[in-house]
């Protein structure tokens, strides 16, 4: 019998999906306990909560958006260039990259830096677009 092993694309995976958590983390940071009539969150409606947010946790809130949007095509990616016995270590290059992109087109976002994230974005894109394709014969 043998035994397969997760590759590191299977776990980049597994840290793409926890972006969005990561951003909805920050989005809300530093206002729990703190009481609703005062600005803290609110975990009784949290969505209206967040749409109500300004600034920096508006943009993590639309960074969280964003990341969920950008998943499947990721994940199907990363799945299909499996399934077509693309060469491993350049889906795990490539799922790496994915993810790094991602990151800084999150510290972007929230730091309101426009022109940069659209550039990381583009850019995972292409990144994410090349696993797709990379096992094609």
């Amino acid at each position: 019998m043998q035994y397969v092993h997760f590759t590191l694309a299977y776990w980049c995976l597994l840290a793409a999906a926890l972006l969005p958590i990561a951003c909805a983390g920050l989005a809300k940071a530093g206002k729990f306990g703190i009481p609703r009539r005062d600005g803290g969150y609110d975990n009784t409606n949290p969505r209206n909560w967040l749409a109500r947010q300004k600034d920096w946790r508006a943009r993590a809130n639309a960074a969280q958006a964003n990341s969920f949007e950008a998943l499947p095509l990721f994940m199907a990616a990363v799945i299909i260039a499996h399934q077509l016995g693309a060469n491993q270590a350049r889906v795990d290059i490539l799922a790496f990259m994915f993810v790094v992109l991602r990151i800084l087109y999150i510290m972007m976002y929230v730091s309101d830096m426009a022109t940069a994230r659209s550039v990381m974005w583009v850019a995972a894109l292409l990144v994410n677009i090349g696993i797709l394709f990379i096992g094609y014969r």
